[in-house]
């Protein structure tokens, strides 16, 4: 998983350097910015091919923010909204995609707990976005440097494609510091 790690984190960091509102009226940053969209959702596709098959994207990353997108299509359940099991998807891999990306490959990030509260269902494509200030990524790094541990919770609200809020997500992180030696 190291390779793995390494290139999303590179890969967020081609993606950060590229202009986010490029369009085809500027095709080089056009290229560059779907290109290393393309980059992050096949290395995460190869990390976990449940994720692909299950159609969840990264739809915009940046430090401290991601925006994360699941589709309805092939997560329907039996009543045809979307499938529990595709609000977790979509609420948990990126709290693993901004720790590889905002700390870096050094940090394993583990999944300690989550919850989601369903508000609404959901017929349509669902995203979320999530937030980590630069203040929690220097404790988190701190910690983890110090200790081999960090923690952080992510919430994140769960939005349809008419932007109705469908969930909550309560997501609790553990970080790793790989190859850490307690000091003494």
């Amino acid at each position: 998983m190291t390779i793995i790690d390494s290139l999303i984190g590179s890969a967020g960091q081609w993606v950060v350097n590229t202009d986010a509102k490029a369009t085809l009226l500027e095709p080089v940053e056009w290229l560059k910015k779907t290109g290393g969209y393309a980059a992050i959702n096949r290395i995460i596709g190869m990390a976990i091919p449940f994720a692909t098959r299950n159609g969840f994207t990264v739809e915009e990353l940046r430090p401290g923010y991601v925006r994360a997108k699941v589709k309805l299509k092939g997560n329907k359940n039996h009543f045809g909204s979307l499938y529990a099991g595709a609000y977790f998807l979509v609420a948990e891999i990126p709290g693993g995609v901004m720790t590889l990306f905002d700390l870096g490959p050094a940090y394993t990030p583990i999944l300690k707990g989550m919850t989601l509260e369903f508000l609404q269902p959901a017929n349509s494509d669902v995203e979320v976005e999530f937030t980590l200030p630069p203040e929690t990524v220097a404790e988190v790094l701190a910690d983890a440097d110090a200790t081999g541990r960090g923690k952080f919770t992510l919430e994140g609200i769960l939005r349809d494609e008419e932007g109705n809020h469908v969930a909550t997500s309560f997501a609790q992180y553990r970080v790793r510091k790989k190859g850490f030696k307690p000091q003494g």
